[in-house]
């Protein structure tokens, strides 16, 4: 799999794919996520490309003080094959090239399938609860 940064070219097929991996919500427009992503850090949003299609993603953020991952996604025909792995290595290594000491991530308590994926990577469960507020509208 080739990792590269997300390209225009890229969106109806990311979005697809974040829709056939259950990361589409009603309050979230997956565009409007994209977008935003493209005004900061947009070499850090990550496509992994897999003959020649879109086969994954991860956003990366970083601010100084926690580096967040965001939107990561395989392929479902694909996952359990080392790609989602792939994926998280690159985005440590973006992060610890700028010193970041941690990374957060959040994960619905509800998919335990991720949350076992992520522990297997060494993250474990903090003891916080996440809040959320909304700025703007989708």
């Amino acid at each position: 799999m080739l990792i590269r940064p997300f390209q225009e070219s890229d969106e109806v097929a990311v979005v697809g794919l974040w829709r056939a991996c259950g990361l589409v919500r009603p309050q979230n427009d997956p565009r409007k996520d994209i977008r935003r992503k493209l005004r900061v850090n947009p070499e850090w949003f990550l496509v992994g490309e897999y003959r020649g299609r879109v086969v994954g993603t991860a956003m990366v953020g970083y601010e100084g003080h926690r580096g967040w991952i965001n939107y990561l996604a395989v392929e479902p025909g694909l996952q359990r094959t080392g790609l989602g792995r792939m994926l998280m290595a690159e985005a440590e290594r973006l992060l610890r090239a700028v010193g970041c000491p941690k990374i957060n991530l959040q994960v619905r308590a509800s998919n335990q399938t991720a949350i076992q994926f992520y522990r297997e990577l060494g993250f474990s469960v903090d003891d916080v609860i996440s809040l959320g507020k909304r700025l703007e509208s989708d």
